[in-house]
């Protein structure tokens, strides 16, 4: 799950070729909010939730349809960006619907980097980098201990996992990862 950093996708995918990419709708919401005029953003961001909220990834696209035919001549360019990158706005669907409210935003993993960022800030001056590496080494530590043994909302579920594990069959089971 990515925000909109540029040349982040690109890297993973070199790296991760077989795997999936999601663009984290909440960045994508928030980077349209400010280009709406405030006379319209309540009735263009309602519109638009119906769109990733949609109970499955064909009700989504006939819902963006409705959604570009009723905006894009008012938003041209926002309509536009979203029509861009909705395959992989929308590749939370590919995923069984009990954990497609976990992936298809950033928002633990910024939540994670805040507490990181709260934990560094009254430390004015750290000695070096080694100082900072080990403070947030150790608050890693910390949230593996914690979360080690929780599972995130839907994927303990039995359906889930069996379909986790045919979508990987699927994916890698005929695919041999070629080393170059």
């Amino acid at each position: 799950v990515f925000d909109g950093l540029p040349g982040l996708e690109d890297a993973f995918r070199e790296i991760y070729p077989m795997a999936d990419v999601q663009h984290c709708v909440v960045h994508k919401v928030r980077a349209t909010f400010p280009k709406i005029r405030m006379a319209d953003k309540t009735a263009f961001l309602s519109d638009l939730k119906q769109v990733y909220t949609a109970i499955d990834r064909d009700v989504a696209l006939a819902v963006f349809d409705g959604f570009k035919s009723t905006w894009s001549k008012r938003y041209p360019k926002e309509v536009k960006s979203w029509e861009e990158q909705l395959p992989t706005l929308l590749t939370f669907y590919k995923y069984p619907s009990l954990v497609r409210n976990a992936i298809y935003t950033t928002n633990p993993i910024e939540r994670t980097n805040k507490e990181l960022r709260k934990r560094l800030k009254p430390m004015n001056s750290l000695t070096n980098i080694e100082a900072a590496e080990k403070i947030i080494y150790l608050q890693a530590i910390d949230y593996n201990e914690n979360w080690c043994g929780r599972a995130v909302r839907g994927f303990s579920d039995p359906g889930t996992r069996a379909a986790f594990e045919a979508m990987y069959s699927e994916r890698y089971a005929n695919n041999k990862f070629k080393e170059e």
